[in-house]
C-alpha cells in the first residue's frame, strides 16, 4: 500500500480467505441451578405480568422481583457491574410495582 488512492487488492489482510468462525456459548455446561431458577422465575413473572388479569399482577410483580435479586447476586458473583446495577434498577422498580398494586 504505497500510493494513494487505496485499493483493497493491494492489502495482504483483505487479500486473505477468511477463516469461519463458530461461535460457541461459554460455560454452557457449568450453568448453575440458581441461573435456571431466575430465568424460570423472569419468564413466569413476565407472563403473569403481561396477562389481562390486573388482581394477580402483583404477583408477578413478586416473581420478577425474586427473579432480579438472583440475577442481582449472580452478577456480583460474576463481577460483572453492568448487569448486576440493571437488575438492581429493575429490582427496586418492581418492589416500586409490587407497593403500588398493594396500595
Amino acid at each position: 500500500m504505497s500510493h494513494w488512492p487505496y485499493t483493497p487488492e493491494e492489502d495482504e489482510e483483505y487479500s486473505k480467505p477468511k477463516k469461519k468462525k463458530i461461535i460457541k456459548i461459554r460455560y454452557y455446561q457449568s450453568v448453575s441451578s440458581i441461573r435456571w431458577l431466575g430465568f424460570v422465575l423472569a419468564m413466569l413473572g413476565v407472563y403473569i405480568l403481561s396477562g389481562a388479569d390486573t388482581e394477580i399482577q402483583w404477583i408477578g410483580w413478586i416473581i420478577t422481583s425474586g427473579s432480579c435479586l438472583i440475577w442481582c447476586c449472580i452478577g456480583i458473583k460474576d463481577k460483572d457491574t453492568p448487569r448486576a446495577l440493571m437488575e438492581f434498577a429493575y429490582l427496586i422498580l418492581a418492589v416500586r410495582g409490587v407497593l403500588n398494586w398493594l396500595n
